[in-house]
């Protein structure tokens, strides 16, 4: 897909999908801390099980010295709903030990030094980055990006890193800010796993996927019938 062609995708989801008052995050933080965390809890997990504990989280462990104080089984029982908690518990108790010990417990603001900390990679740190601090070097690559980015056309790859070179290319630097969000609501809403809504997709004629759709029912129907 050319930038043009990808720029007027961009310009659709964001009339359809506006940006509140900046707000493109999908669960709430109060501070860096906070996002730090909640990102890293929210692997293969849904935003409403990591907001369903963020509470009881942070009341227990308000700050990065608090909960590197912590020992991970003290941890888990309070994120025992999530996905692979006995892991997470560990990643967020080593995380909070790095930022004591060698950030004064303050979160990072760049990518090598947030990649640094137990349980970041660079969609995490993509993601702490943009919405703890409006810095944003790169696009966070999700299961929603890479799903829609591969179907749309903006990629060819399936690989994450590969995924967020193909977008960074495609797109300008000052909308990076906003393709995470644009694509995991299209994604949620329109562009689904399993049975993808075209017929009420805005950016349809765009779209490589229903265009190889459309060819191939048309394929069809020329065909002769073998009788």
């Amino acid at each position: 897909m050319n930038q043009e062609i990808a720029c007027e995708a961009y310009r659709r989801l964001l009339a359809h999908y506006p940006i509140a008052g900046g707000k493109r995050h999908f669960i709430e933080f109060n501070n860096p801390f906070e996002s730090l965390i909640l990102t890293i809890l929210s692997a293969q997990t849904t935003d409403r099980a990591v907001s369903a504990i963020r509470d009881d989280l942070f009341t227990r462990y308000p700050t990065p010295e608090a909960l590197a104080r912590a020992e991970p089984e003290e941890v888990e029982p309070l994120i025992r709903s999530l996905g692979f908690y006995r892991s997470k518990a560990r990643y967020i108790v080593g995380a909070a030990r790095k930022l004591v010990s060698d950030f004064d417990g303050e979160v990072p603001e760049t990518m090598a030094e947030l990649q640094m900390l137990p349980g970041v990679g660079r969609k995490t740190a993509n993601i702490v980055l943009s919405h703890a601090f409006g810095i944003n070097v790169g696009i966070a690559v999700d299961t929603h990006v890479r799903r829609v980015s591969k179907r749309v056309g903006f990629t060819d790859s399936t690989n994450p890193d590969i995924i967020e070179r193909d977008l960074m290319a495609l797109f300008p630097e000052e909308t990076w800010q906003n393709i995470n969000y644009l694509l995991i609501r299209f994604g949620r809403a329109i562009c689904t796993a399993r049975n993808p809504k075209h017929e009420v997709c805005c950016i349809a004629d765009l779209c490589q996927c229903y265009q190889d759709l459309l060819a191939v029912a048309s394929e069809q129907e020329t065909e002769p019938n073998g009788t």
